[in-house]
């Protein structure tokens, strides 16, 4: 795809970068020439990956373990790339996490918590960091992975839901605030066949309702991430782009 992108001496921040959907984003970035930056909760997972795309790529990687439901940790974050690259021109805020419950009275408060943290706290919080100093600097362009469930809720990830739906709607907020330097675009992902499908039921794919009939693989989302990255995305800003096969 060089053809198409080059990332040659940008930096590229991604968030829940170690693995599935942030490990494709990370790898794709590294081989479009890009500078990486990869976050997780996992240190030593995010540290493995970026020494594999250093030796893979031949660019710079750096790892950084975050929680990403925590502002402390996300100066931090954001410090540790500004001291290593001196930039950031890309921001993918990917780390999510989605679980199931079995209703909403039966919800504990601190799993509430966690859930709006990550998905929605987090990825204000960082944009808010990094995006200030796109704008004071060349811009860049930031990409929030929402979800489907955003706009196609159901009661047994309701907290999900609504956490990804206040994304959607900050990624228009802040497309406005940081314009015109800054574009801030978010991907709506379907069901993606990563780790967590590991623990879906066989049954789960026999019943997929979208008109491809089949979950995504990560790769499938990757074209989207760098379209919305790259100047031939240039007049979208508060975009929000759904890539889940076709949901009803």
């Amino acid at each position: 795809m060089k053809q198409y992108f080059d990332f040659s001496g940008k930096v590229a921040l991604v968030t829940g970068g170690s693995r599935g959907l942030g490990a494709a984003i990370s790898r794709a970035f590294a081989e479009q020439g890009a500078n990486v930056v990869i976050a997780s909760r996992n240190a030593e997972n995010c540290e493995q990956l970026a020494a594999e795309i250093e030796s893979e790529y031949g660019v710079q990687a750096l790892g950084v373990g975050a929680h990403l439901g925590r502002w402390d940790d996300i100066d931090r974050l954001a410090d540790a790339a500004y001291a290593r690259f001196g930039k950031v021109d890309i921001l993918v805020n990917n780390a999510g996490m989605s679980p199931l419950s079995d209703g909403s009275l039966g919800t504990p408060e601190a799993l509430f918590d966690k859930v709006i943290g990550v998905n929605f706290k987090g990825p204000f919080r960082m944009t808010a960091l990094v995006a200030s100093r796109m704008a004071e600097g060349d811009g860049g362009s930031i990409i929030n992975i929402s979800s489907i469930g955003s706009i196609r809720p159901q009661p047994e990830y309701a907290p999900y839901s609504g956490a990804k739906a206040a994304l959607n709607a900050v990624t228009i907020a802040h497309a406005f605030e940081y314009a015109p330097k800054v574009r801030v675009n978010a991907i709506l992902p379907g069901s993606f066949r990563t780790d967590i499908a590991k623990a879906w039921s066989p049954d789960k794919a026999k019943n997929i309702k979208s008109a491809i009939k089949r979950y995504g693989e990560p790769e499938e989302i990757v074209s989207t991430v760098l379209y919305l990255a790259s100047d031939h995305s240039s007049f979208t800003t508060g975009a929000l782009i759904q890539v889940d096969g076709g949901r009803p």
